[in-house]
């Protein structure tokens, strides 16, 4: 009966340190990022910050966008737990458009996918300029 208590015992113990298993979490501050209206050749370079909160080493693999106008830049160290890290994210301005676009972070972490956005408009204000000033002309005559 003394070796079942033990065998049970050191049985719960073992499986106590099991449930403790160490892993990475990836918390951003925001998953979007609005850039706003911005002229067309501005800075794109936006930076996405984020905490490993978890109690494992985090290491991003690899981090994809869904199109060439968006350049992401992933930390090359593993983020130790309660360190932050940074993904850098640049547009290509020169594009006059609307911005929506989504930026995949794959990772270690416990939830190994994570979409970012960002959003916003790229404007010609010398288009916009010549497109005001014939306007304002028309209506003249």
């Amino acid at each position: 009966m003394k070796n079942l208590l033990a065998i049970l015992f050191v049985g719960l113990i073992s499986v106590g340190s099991f449930a403790q298993e160490k892993v990475a979490k990836i918390e951003f501050k925001t998953d979007v990022i609005d850039y706003g209206t911005i002229e067309k050749g501005s800075d794109g370079v936006r930076v996405f910050e984020f905490t490993n909160t978890g109690n494992a080493p985090l290491v991003i693999s690899n981090v994809k966008s869904t199109c060439g106008c968006t350049v992401p830049k992933k930390p090359k160290d593993p983020i130790m737990p309660g360190e932050t890290g940074e993904i850098e994210v640049k547009y290509d301005t020169k594009r006059v458009n609307p911005i929506r676009k989504t930026i995949t972070v794959y990772s270690n972490a416990e939830t190994p996918t994570v979409a970012l956005k960002i959003k916003g408009l790229v404007v010609d204000s010398a288009k916009t300029s010549v497109l005001e000033k014939k306007s304002k002309s028309m209506l003249e005559q």
